[in-house]
């Protein structure tokens, strides 16, 4: 084995600096936010590339594990030996027993390479990577795919081999990593950010209103005993504007006696006599299973363009949810909610 300087001093940087770009490879893509990736691929052939290594992240880890792996056996088959052969020198020169000389050498050889090894190789590049994930991860996604190409068969065998490990103990491989918020986290983000007063007491109401949406169906919004304003399908037009005027709303149901047939909007009367019927201006009606998630019922009425539907079915109604009855659920009142 060659103790030559020039050799070994070269080799050990490289090492290194190998060692560095694995670790913050590894860092980069578990800390990157996918959506910022998603945004720079569309002009980026990094950000592709490191979106098909999030894509992929357990076979991405194990490329970097091997190549750590492989730098730091590296160092300590090269550098370690020829670091304690040029400290055993000086050391057996200054009269020094040859015994202890050789431990003082190993200890501090091993020293001068995990240090290194550690600091600039490990801990240096973790922070930087951290610290710009997207940055650092497009920068290094290139090289990364192409050292995971020509490694692939092996990568695959060694993240087998480590899924089966972990099938063992009941525990499910996952190839990407979860970099969502469940609406109790963002809840308690929401409620800690209030507390510190991060948060205006006016935004608060109105994200708790949003994030309610998730568990919220259409029945919580149905108040308790609530009757449906209705007319029959003979009525007239003065009839739903008289049913319009005594109950305040717009949108006026429509039944022929066993079920809801439609739903009359008071401003396409107006135009129309007061002894007119109903056909020409009824409209079908959307019917929302009571327990539909309110997010879902929101989607399917902005979808099929309906302010108003009925929660129930159109024999047996329960009442009626609108867009409105959403929205004041979210934009809750910040004086009332100050009070609450």
């Amino acid at each position: 084995m060659t103790y030559d300087p020039i050799i070994v001093l070269p080799i050990t940087a490289l090492l290194i600096v190998l060692s560095a770009f694995f670790v913050a490879v590894e860092f980069a893509l578990l800390a990157a936010k996918r959506h910022r990736l998603e945004e720079a691929a569309a002009t980026s052939r990094a950000a592709r590339a490191a979106l098909r290594s999030s894509a992929e992240l357990t076979v991405l880890l194990a490329g970097s594990q091997l190549g750590i792996t492989a730098c730091t056996l590296a160092l300590g088959a090269i550098t370690k030996p020829a670091v304690h052969h040029w400290l055993l020198l000086p050391l057996e020169a200054m009269g020094v027993p040859t015994v202890p000389a050789d431990v003082v050498s190993f200890v501090l050889a091993l020293f001068v390479v995990t240090f290194l090894h550690l600091v600039v190789g490990e801990m240096a590049p973790k922070s930087w990577a951290i610290a710009n994930p997207e940055s650092s991860a497009t920068l290094l996604a290139v090289p990364m795919r192409i050292f995971m190409w020509f490694t692939r068969p092996l990568l695959l065998a060694l993240n087998k081999a480590a899924n089966w490990c972990l099938r063992l103990v009941g525990v499910t491989p996952r190839n990407e990593v979860a970099t969502g918020q469940t609406t109790d986290d963002l809840r308690h983000l929401v409620e800690h950010s209030a507390n510190v007063g991060a948060l205006d007491v006016r935004f608060t109401a109105q994200l708790k209103g949003a994030l309610q949406l998730e568990r919220l169906t259409v029945a919580d919004l149905v108040p308790a005993g609530s009757v449906p304003v209705q007319v029959s399908a003979s009525a007239t037009v003065a009839d739903v504007q008289r049913a319009s005027r005594e109950s305040t709303h717009l949108r006026i149901l429509v039944h022929d006696g066993e079920r809801i047939s439609g739903i009359v909007h008071v401003r396409d009367t107006l135009v129309l006599p007061d002894d007119a019927p109903l056909d020409t201006v009824v409209r079908p009606v959307l019917a929302l299973a009571p327990d539909v998630p309110v997010y879902e019922a929101t989607a399917t009425m902005r979808a099929s363009r309906a302010q108003l539907a009925i929660v129930g079915t159109p024999e047996a109604p329960v009442g009626v949810v609108t867009v409105d009855d959403v929205l004041n659920r979210i934009l809750v009142d910040p004086a009332a909610a100050a009070t609450s």
